[in-house]
């Protein structure tokens, strides 16, 4: 079995296999295993934390319920694919080798960041004869599957297939682009989530209480649990990390306040309250920082809210709006560039996603501005709310079903295609707001060529200054 160790990752508590340890322990060992409650304590936290159970895990609460496939696989040893797609330290890892410790079954860890397509071929030879032989069946667990390539993913196929091995693939990447369709058809897709503020609370309290965690030795003040929830983001091993960490600067007995937690991890606590004054205030000047053209007061105001805990979907969700309210068709692109960004946010999630969201950022702030967009829409709106609506025009209506001539529906519609320009002088509004001009193109980036283009549609559409429109 290949350990993170060994592949050079970081090991922890919902993304770690479980170590290896001989047939005998050392009797040096063994006092450092008792003291911690059956684990050794020179291990890291995150480690002696991880989940010996199902009902030990924390968070994920749509996977783990009475009939879900993971409850299948481990209560009854019902053979199946999986893979578990989700950030790190939400529980990838171990749900797999949670399933190792309650089945009957063979485990084998593969990581694909150092084992290939020989190690596979022969972990699955050994599955088949273990099946074979003694009727034993192998769990295949494939740590960052998406590593493989094509050719690496495609040997695991025949085992899948035929269920030599019941395989679980884990995943921090998008699986629909990283995993190849044939082994995802083949197995069950399950999506973890990051985990939500009150499970890392209870990760935090169970490790701050447990022997095999820091049994009580120190305490911790709710302004540092605040901090060092915020500064997880979803990521219980990086919790269990910072505060082993702020554990290691106080003495036994000794409580960890905010600034031992600052001086532990070197991240300052940011003062923020998400449903708070603080919470609005800065996501005001965030906005107003773009609107404004100032990329570098807008990224200041982006990394408090990343610093601070910030959901960066939340973040995502303000760049979308904001590029098509401020930004609008005075940069169309911009539309594309914060929808991309939020959609990173999705796919690789924080910390990289931070760089996702600066370049939407940097881009909107440069963008040349315009409020045409949402002024057209609003006006629109109100001329709706307050009763201008109207029959629509009898040329537009309907007229593709049986008996739609007889009351006039379609009769003298102009179709623009047959038309120079693809534009005829013909009316499409209703009468209530015939002649109304929402959209008023500025003069701002690209938006100064739609200017002269609409000017141009609008003297067809209606024909010269005083003269009536047609209605075909």
């Amino acid at each position: 079995m290949t350990s993170r160790a060994e592949s050079g990752e970081p090991e922890g508590l919902f993304d770690a296999p479980v170590p290896e340890r001989g047939p005998a322990q050392t009797a040096a060992a063994a006092p450092a295993q008792a003291a911690a409650g059956g684990g050794d304590v020179r291990q890291p936290l995150a480690v002696r934390m991880r989940p010996r159970a199902l009902d030990e895990v924390v968070g994920q609460a749509h996977l783990l319920g009475p009939g879900t496939p993971i409850r299948q696989l481990v209560d009854r040893d019902v053979p199946m694919s999986l893979v578990l797609w989700g950030p790190p330290g939400t529980g990838k890892t171990t749900l797999a080798t949670v399933v190792s410790h309650v089945t009957s079954r063979r485990f084998v860890e593969i990581s694909a960041v150092s084992d290939g397509v020989k190690r596979v071929r022969a972990e699955i030879d050994l599955a088949r004869r273990e099946l074979g032989m003694a009727g034993r069946q192998t769990v295949l667990f494939v740590d960052e599957v998406h590593r493989f390539n094509k050719a690496q993913q495609d040997a695991l196929l025949p085992a899948v297939e035929n269920r030599w091995v019941s395989f679980i693939g884990a995943t921090t990447e998008n699986p629909f682009f990283s995993v190849i369709s044939p082994l995802l058809s083949r197995s069950l897709l399950l999506t973890l989530e990051p985990l939500g503020e009150d499970d890392l609370r209870e990760v935090i309290h169970r490790a701050l209480a447990e022997e095999r965690g820091l049994g009580g030795a120190v305490t911790l003040d709710a302004a540092a649990e605040d901090h060092l929830v915020r500064l997880a983001g979803g990521d219980a091993r990086r919790a269990l990390t910072y505060l082993e960490a702020a554990s290691l600067v106080v003495d036994d007995g000794g409580a960890i306040d905010v600034g031992v937690l600052e001086k532990a991890v070197d991240r300052a606590a940011v003062r923020y309250d998400r449903e708070g004054d603080q919470h609005y205030d800065v996501i005001s000047a965030f906005i107003k920082s773009i609107r404004g053209s100032d990329p570098d007061a807008a990224l200041h105001y982006l990394a408090r809210m990343i610093e601070a805990g910030e959901d960066p979907r939340f973040i995502a969700r303000r760049l979308i709006v904001h590029a098509s309210e401020d930004v609008g068709m005075a940069d169309p692109t911009a539309l594309q560039t914060a929808v991309a960004a939020a959609q990173a946010v999705e796919f690789v999630g924080l910390p990289e996603a931070r760089i996702n969201l600066a370049q939407a950022v940097i881009h909107l702030a440069l963008a040349p501005k315009s409020n045409a967009v949402i002024t057209a829409v609003d006006e629109a709106l109100g001329d709706v709310r307050k009763g201008l609506v109207g029959p629509v025009p009898g040329h537009l209506r309907d007229a593709h079903y049986k008996g739609a001539a007889k009351i006039g529906h379609g009769e003298g519609y102009k179709y623009a295609h047959n038309h120079p320009g693809g534009v005829v002088k013909q009316q499409y509004a209703p009468d209530s707001v015939d002649g109304r001009e929402y959209y008023r193109p500025t003069r701002h980036g690209a938006e100064a060529r739609f200017t002269e283009v609409l000017a141009r549609i609008r003297s067809v559409l209606r024909g010269p200054p005083g003269e009536g429109r047609g209605r075909g």
